[in-house]
């Protein structure tokens, strides 16, 4: 925090609420006894328990010839998505991420088909789907982003936080100072943080599965969902 005799050359009032604004150049200031500013800058979290996960799930087809990379490719593809949908996962929670047919070895003439999808679900049933995945198939899956459905009301609440914090630390300095704070004449923001991809490993769990096909589900707790905010503020002071 900063107490300075000054005024702004600029003089706005940016993004009070919204949560997707960035932190603007730093506010040109010109001595002037005539007008007196202090400025504070504050930052605040919030954690919470998430309500979603987005888990990526996706297959690789054993070398061989173009051909038959496409059938095998073709034939795990509608497994797992068949699966996914058995299990109750709604078609529009389930996103094609990638697919590409791939030379393993140019020589050989020898080529594998890749495939990836995204599915949305409740962070309580990760472990189960995932499983469902890897017996359908999926050789390559386990990365999982934890998230909330409404992202931007959690970094709302941390905006309001680091703003309300803000205002509490300029009226001490303040008071602290021996002067009278006055009217907000300048802020912005800047909101941080977002979901985070955790990869489990289960290309190794899928090659276990065929030796082992009553292996429980993996042991899978959800990541807490995290948003910080930085409130930047100047105000006029008597």
């Amino acid at each position: 925090m900063r107490l300075y005799p000054a005024s702004l050359v600029v003089f706005a009032l940016l993004c009070g609420t919204s949560c997707s604004a960035q932190v603007a150049n730093p506010v040109e200031l010109k001595i002037d006894p005539a007008n007196r500013t202090l400025s504070v800058s504050a930052e605040d979290s919030v954690t919470a328990e998430p309500d979603l996960a987005i888990l990526h799930i996706g297959f690789v087809t054993p070398p061989s010839d173009a051909k038959q990379a496409y059938a095998a490719g073709a034939s795990i593809s509608n497994q797992i998505v068949g699966a996914l949908k058995q299990a109750g996962i709604p078609e529009t929670s389930i996103r094609s991420e990638s697919q590409s047919l791939e030379s393993f070895d140019a020589k050989a003439h020898k080529f594998q088909l890749r495939q990836s999808w995204v599915a949305r679900v409740a962070p309580a049933r990760v472990a189960e789907i995932l499983d469902i995945a890897v017996t359908a198939g999926a050789t390559e899956s386990g990365q999982i982003e934890w998230t909330m459905e409404d992202e931007k009301a959690l970094a709302n609440q941390a905006l309001e936080k680091a703003a309300e914090r803000a205002r509490s630390d300029a009226a001490v300095l303040a008071k602290g100072m021996g002067v009278q704070l006055g009217r907000l004449v300048y802020v912005t923001n800047q909101v941080g943080g977002g979901p985070r991809p955790i990869s489990y490993g289960v290309a190794n769990f899928a090659a276990r599965a065929d030796t082992n096909a009553a292996a429980p589900p993996l042991a899978i707790e959800p990541h807490k969902v995290s948003r910080s905010a930085t409130v930047y503020a100047v105000y006029a002071i008597e």
